[in-house]
């Protein structure tokens, strides 16, 4: 199984998997299947080593095939498998309250799903029962998944091949940083909730203005609406802090993790509610469930991602990389000033922009020719979506930047 030449399983993938997805690669210059992984590094099947920049949004936030966290599911492997998602279990107690005391206090209780897609859309249910109203707000250009209700927030692109746009005036989208907007969309006050990603990653990085999120939550209050925080990629200390919602001091009514949370081993996700948005737990606890989310075996690694990821020395080496990095990409920027233009930037979540449309495909295939794989954002093709890992050292880092200009310089120059 692991010595079939890369041909044949491209092939396969065309044949048998997505030939859309597999060719669209292919026409981006990304001939790519995933072999050896570790680290912060992958490899083609043929052996190319890549530096991980893209990954796969935060899910590999500590790394591929993490030591600790493959010890962990190791071990609970020897006890425990997906569990009953009918009855209390040892690892969602745990894990239940240990997002409790990382959270904000505004929210109390998880529930938990097998991916972000899915802990959206018990987001809306939440935020549904808890108004009594059906009508849900998000950010034009956005994405918060692709199933039935989380696609219906995001941009065209991915709910309108599968007519899921949302009844006309039940799924209202407003421009990013636009507070008159937001205000003329809720003060009918017959809106659920509103939701939005602390910064749009699809759309390209975007960040908020300074108050722009905790205007949005006081508009909120005031008409009687939820907010949603869409923590996927945001989260788990890729700000600086655990959630990038602390460092606009908003108190949301519901936040949302997932990806990062799997250690990128075990797919788990959580939809963490204030009392009021799980009042129904009370009323019927099993209104909603999920054969597969808050398995014990993710529970179990979860916890120990949460355990790493609040390490003094985790925070202390995001906060380094952060400036490190910063400071080596504003030197190439500065050098390509003409090409290179802007750096979007809240800890290690990071967009490069450049001044033109297709510019960061033009640096991604560049990048891939010299040993990093970094993605340019579907939304928003002048920016290129730059995730460092939270563990990375001086080293790595050195070699990345090195690498980094050198691609730069080519796709200028190949302009």
């Amino acid at each position: 199984m692991f010595n079939l030449p890369k041909e044949h399983v491209l092939k396969q993938s065309i044949d048998w998997w997505n030939p859309g997805k597999t060719r669209q690669w292919q026409e981006d210059g990304i001939d790519f299947v995933m072999g050896k992984r570790e680290g912060y590094y992958v490899y083609d099947m043929h052996g190319k080593r890549l530096m991980n920049l893209h990954l796969n949004g935060g899910t590999f936030n500590l790394g591929h095939r993490n030591p600790e966290i493959i010890e962990t599911l190791t071990e609970a492997l020897d006890y425990f498998d997906l569990g009953n998602h009918h009855f209390p279990s040892i690892g969602r107690a745990k894990l239940s309250e240990a997002l409790a005391k990382t959270t904000p206090d505004s929210v109390r209780y998880s529930i938990f799903a097998s991916g972000g897609s899915e802990a959206i859309d018990a987001a809306i249910k939440c935020s549904r029962y808890a108004t009594k109203r059906k009508k849900v707000v998000s950010i034009q250009n956005g994405y918060h998944g692709h199933s039935g209700l989380a696609v219906s927030l995001g941009h065209v692109r991915y709910s309108g091949p599968f007519l899921s746009e949302g009844e006309p005036g039940l799924f209202i989208q407003v421009p990013f940083n636009d507070l008159d907007a937001m205000e003329s969309a809720l003060k009918e006050e017959n809106v659920a909730c509103v939701v939005i990603e602390t910064v749009p990653a699809t759309y390209g990085f975007p960040m908020p203005n300074p108050r722009y999120l905790k205007r949005v939550k006081e508009l909120c209050e005031r008409y009687g609406t939820l907010y949603v925080a869409d923590e996927v990629q945001t989260g788990l200390m890729r700000s600086g802090k655990m959630w990038g919602i602390e460092h606009y001091s908003v108190q949301p009514d519901i936040l949302v993790t997932a990806k990062g949370l799997s250690g990128g081993i075990y797919p788990i996700a959580a939809t963490i509610v204030s009392e009021q948005a799980g009042g129904w737990m009370h009323e019927d606890g099993l209104a909603h469930i999920s054969t597969f989310g808050g398995s014990e075996l993710g529970c179990i690694v979860a916890s120990k991602v949460l355990e790493i990821s609040s390490r003094p020395e985790v925070i202390k080496n995001v906060e380094y990389v952060s400036r490190y990095l910063r400071t080596g990409l504003e030197r190439i920027k500065e050098t390509y000033s003409d090409y290179f233009v802007g750096i979007r930037q809240l800890g290690v979540i990071m967009g490069l922009e450049f001044r033109e449309k297709d510019s960061a495909k033009d640096v991604m295939r560049e990048l891939y020719k010299n040993g990093v794989w970094a993605i340019y954002s579907m939304l928003d093709t002048k920016v290129l979506q730059f995730k460092p890992g939270l563990l990375l050292d001086k080293e790595y880092c050195d070699d990345l930047l090195e690498r980094c200009e050198k691609s730069i310089k080519e796709a200028a120059s190949n302009r």
